[in-house]
C-alpha cells in the first residue's frame, strides 16, 4: 500500500515541479541535470517501445506522451529565460552547440533545420495518419470482434472467463488507439513549439546582445546561436526518440518476439535473398573501382550472414524430434483432447451451414446466447456452452443434440421453407410437405413463401427453421438440465450463494452435506422441471432436514414443500380454479404397501397388473382435462407423490404430480376425476 501511495506521489509531484519550471527560473547546473533526465526518459520510452509485443503491452503511453512532452516545454522554457537573460543556458547546451556547430554556424543550423523537418514532416506526420487509422478501423471492427468472441464461446472453444478477457482487451485497443490518435497531436505541437522557441532565440538573443549587452552584432550572433541551436538539439533529439517510439508503437502488430526478434526472424527466413543483394553490391564496386574494398567487405559480410542463416534454417528443419516415450506415435496431449466430451452439442448436416453462417444471415450463435440466458432464469444454473459443428456423416437438411456424447434429439429441416402448425381445423388450400413438430411432437408442414399468407390467415401458427430449431433446442435443455447439474456446476453455484449467505452455505456443507449430496437434491428437483433459482430457501430447507436424513430424494421432496408458492404458480391458470385428478384412497393404500424400504433407499415394488391398471386409468382420467381447456395435473398425498411420480414419468412424462402441501391453501382447486 505504501509503494502504490509512493508511486503516485512521484508522478503528481513531477507533474508540480513541470509547473514550476514554466514560472520559476532555474540555474545552470539544475538545467543541466533535467536535460539529462529527459534525454534518458526519452531512450527508455524508444527501448520499451521496440520491446513491446504488442500495442497494449505500453498502454499507459498515450497519457506518458503528454507528461514527457509538457516536461520537455517546460525545460524548454526554462532554457529559453537562461539564454535571453544571460547569454548561457548551461554545459550541455554550450557542448551540443559547440559540437554541430563546429566552427561554422550556417552548417550547424542546417543541421539541426533538418533534424527539425525529419521529426516534423516524415515520422510525426506519419504517426499521426498511423494514430487516426488505426483508431477508425479498431472501432469498425468492434462489433466483428465481440460477434467472433460470441461464436467460439457458443462452439465451445473458449469458456465464459476467457470471453471476458477478451472482450476487455478489444475494449482496452479502442480506447488505447482513440487516445493515440490525440495523442499523436502533442508530438505534432510539440515540433512546431520547438521550430518557434528557436526562431524566438535567435532573433531576441541578438537584439539583447546588441541593445542591452552592448555586444557587436557578429560576435552576439555567434554567441546566441550557438546557445540557440545547441538547446534545439538536446530537445529536439529526445522529440525524435519519442516520435519514433509514437510510430513503433500504433504500427506495432501483434506478434510473439519483441520488434528486434521479428526483424531478424522475418528478414532472415530467406537466406537468399541476402545473397542476391551481396552480389549486387559486390558488382557495384566494379563499376566505381575506389569503391572496391568498401563494397567487398559489405558484400562479404552480407555471404556469410546468408550461409550462416541457411545452415541455422537447415538444423532447425532436419532436427529429429525426441519422444520421451518411443511407444508413443504422438504427442500426449493430442490423445487426452480426443477422450474430452462436450456437454452440450449441435451438429447439422452441410445444407444447415447458412443457419451458423453470419456470412449468410445466419443468427443461430445468437439464439444459442440467448438460450443459455433464458434458460439460466427458469433453471436458475448456467448451462454449459454449447458446441456447434457441421457433421458430414448427417445428410444435409438433419440435425441432432447431444447431451454428455449421447444423442438426445433429432430432427430436419428445409431452410426455404416455413413450419405451419393446424390450429385444428385443416385448409385444404394450405398444402405442403407434412412433417412432425420437433420439439412437442405435433403434426405439422413445411410450407413455401407463398403459402405462407394463407396460412397466417386460415389460423395456422408459421415459425420460420432458426424459431423451429431454437425451440427445440431449449425444450431438449429443459428435458435434460438434470443431466447437466453436475458437481463443477454445483460447486459454482454454492460459491456464488456463499457470496450472499455465507452463514447458510456453512449450516448446510460440508458438515451436513457433501456436494455431491446437494447435487442429487438439486438433480431431483430439476427432474420434474423445478426451477432451482430460489438456492437460499433451497438450503434452508437442507440445513433444517440434513441431519435427519442424507436421501437426496426425501430432501428433494422436503424442498418442493418450501417451493410451494413457486409450485403453485408454475400450475395454476391465469382465471378461474386449477382442475385436478386425485387418486382415490384404495389406490393411494395400494401404493403405499407396495413402497420397500431398504437400507439404500426406498423404493416402489408394485405388481405389473396394478401398475397397469393405475396407469390405464390414469390415462382415462387425464383425457378428461380436454374438455376443460386446462393442462393436467395429478394430486396425491405427500407420503406417495415421490412414487406416484416415478410409476407416470415414463408414460406421462409431462404431467405434473403435486402433493397436497404443495399447494397454497388460496388457490381454488377443482377435482374432475379420481383414479
Amino acid at each position: 500500500m505504501l509503494a502504490v501511495k509512493a508511486k503516485d506521489f512521484a508522478i503528481l509531484i513531477g507533474v508540480l515541479m513541470i509547473v514550476i519550471m514554466l514560472i520559476i527560473p532555474l540555474p545552470g547546473f539544475l538545467l543541466d541535470f533535467l536535460i539529462i533526465v529527459n534525454i534518458l526518459i526519452a531512450i527508455m520510452i524508444l527501448l520499451v517501445a521496440m520491446n513491446a509485443r504488442e500495442a497494449l503491452d505500453f498502454s499507459v503511453f498515450p497519457s506518458l506522451l503528454l507528461i514527457v512532452t509538457l516536461f520537455r516545454l517546460g525545460l524548454n522554457v526554462s532554457t529559453t529565460r537562461s539564454i535571453l537573460s544571460n547569454g548561457y543556458g548551461g554545459e550541455v547546451i554550450a557542448t551540443f552547440g559547440d559540437f554541430v556547430i563546429g566552427g561554422n554556424v550556417l552548417v550547424g543550423f542546417v543541421v539541426f533545420l533538418i533534424l527539425v523537418i525529419i521529426q516534423f514532416v516524415v515520422i510525426t506526420k506519419g504517426a499521426e495518419r498511423v494514430s487516426e487509422v488505426s483508431a477508425r478501423f479498431t472501432l469498425d471492427a468492434m462489433p466483428g470482434k465481440q460477434m467472433a468472441i460470441d461464436a467460439d464461446l457458443n462452439s465451445g472453444l473458449i469458456d465464459d472467463k476467457e470471453a471476458q478477457m477478451r472482450r476487455r482487451k478489444i475494449q482496452s485497443e479502442a480506447d488505447f488507439y482513440g487516445s493515440m490518435d490525440g495523442a499523436s497531436k502533442f508530438v505534432k505541437g510539440d515540433a512546431i513549439a520547438g521550430i518557434i522557441i528557436v526562431t524566438i532565440n535567435l532573433i531576441f538573443g541578438i537584439i539583447i546582445g546588441v541593445v542591452q549587452m552592448g555586444l557587436p552584432v557578429g560576435q552576439a550572433f555567434q554567441t546566441f546561436s550557438l546557445m540557440t541551436i545547441g538547446d534545439g538539439l538536446v530537445s529536439q533529439i529526445p522529440a525524435l526518440l519519442i516520435s519514433t517510439a509514437t510510430g513503433i508503437i500504433v504500427t506495432r502488430a501483434v506478434s510473439d518476439g519483441n520488434l528486434g526478434e521479428d526483424v531478424i526472424d522475418q528478414l532472415g527466413q530467406n537466406p537468399s535473398l541476402l545473397y542476391i543483394a551481396g552480389s549486387i553490391v559486390f558488382m557495384l564496386g566494379f563499376v566505381s573501382p575506389p569503391l572496391l574494398p568498401v563494397t567487398m567487405i559489405i558484400a562479404g559480410t552480407a555471404f556469410f550472414g546468408a550461409y550462416t542463416m541457411r545452415r541455422n534454417i537447415r538444423q532447425v528443419t532436419e532436427e529429429p524430434v525426441i519422444d520421451e516415450d518411443p511407444s508413443s506415435m504422438a504427442p500426449t496431449e493430442s490423445v487426452v483432447s480426443l477422450l474430452q466430451i462436450d456437454s452440450i452439442e449441435f451438429e447439422f448436416g452441410y445444407g444447415l451451414i447458412p443457419l451458423a453462417d453470419e456470412s449468410q444471415g445466419g443468427d443461430l450463435l445468437d439464439r444459442v446466447v440467448m438460450i443459455r440466458r433464458q434458460l439460466a432464469l427458469e433453471l436458475g444454473f448456467i448451462l454449459p456452452t454449447v458446441r456447434i459443428r457441421d457433421h458430414l456423416q448427417l445428410s444435409p437438411n438433419a440435425y441432432r443434440i447431444k447431451v454428455k456424447g449421447n444423442v438426445v434429439a433429432e430432427g430436419e429441416l428445409l431452410l426455404d421453407h416455413y413450419l405451419a402448425m393446424s390450429p385444428g381445423i385443416e385448409d385444404p388450400e394450405v398444402f405442403g410437405i407434412e412433417t412432425t413438430e420437433p420439439a412437442f411432437g405435433l403434426p405439422a408442414l413445411w410450407i413455401d413463401e407463398e403459402t405462407r399468407t394463407r396460412a397466417e390467415m386460415s389460423g395456422y401458427t408459421v415459425v420460420d427453421p432458426p424459431s423451429v430449431v431454437a425451440t427445440h433446442l431449449t425444450e431438449t435443455l429443459k428435458k435434460h438440465a438434470a443431466d447437466l447439474l453436475g458437481r463443477e456446476e454445483t460447486k459454482q453455484l454454492v460459491e456464488h450463494l456463499k457470496e450472499t449467505h455465507p452463514v447458510l452455505v456453512e449450516d448446510v456443507t460440508p458438515s451436513v452435506l457433501s456436494i455431491g449430496e446437494i447435487q442429487k437434491v438439486l438433480r431431483h428437483l430439476l427432474q420434474e422441471n423445478v426451477s432451482i433459482r430460489n438456492l437460499p430457501l433451497l438450503f434452508e430447507t437442507m440445513a433444517d432436514y440434513g441431519k435427519v436424513t442424507k436421501d437426496a430424494e426425501i430432501l428433494g421432496e422436503y424442498c418442493r414443500q418450501g417451493l410451494s408458492r413457486q409450485l403453485t404458480d408454475q400450475v395454476k391458470p391465469p382465471e378461474g380454479p386449477l382442475y385436478v385428478v386425485t387418486l382415490g384412497g384404495q389406490t393411494e393404500q395400494t401404493v403405499q404397501d407396495a413402497v420397500q424400504k431398504t437400507e439404500f433407499g426406498n423404493y416402489l415394488a408394485l405388481d405389473p397388473e396394478q401398475a397397469r391398471d393405475i396407469i390405464e386409468r390414469t390415462g382415462e382420467q387425464l383425457s378428461m382435462f380436454e374438455r376443460y381447456g386446462a393442462s393436467a395435473v395429478i394430486l396425491c398425498s405427500p407420503t406417495i407423490r415421490l412414487f406416484v411420480r416415478q410409476l407416470l414419468e415414463r408414460y406421462y412424462p409431462d404431467v405434473p404430480v403435486l402433493a397436497y402441501n404443495e399447494l397454497l391453501s388460496s388457490v381454488e382447486v377443482k377435482s374432475i376425476g379420481v383414479i
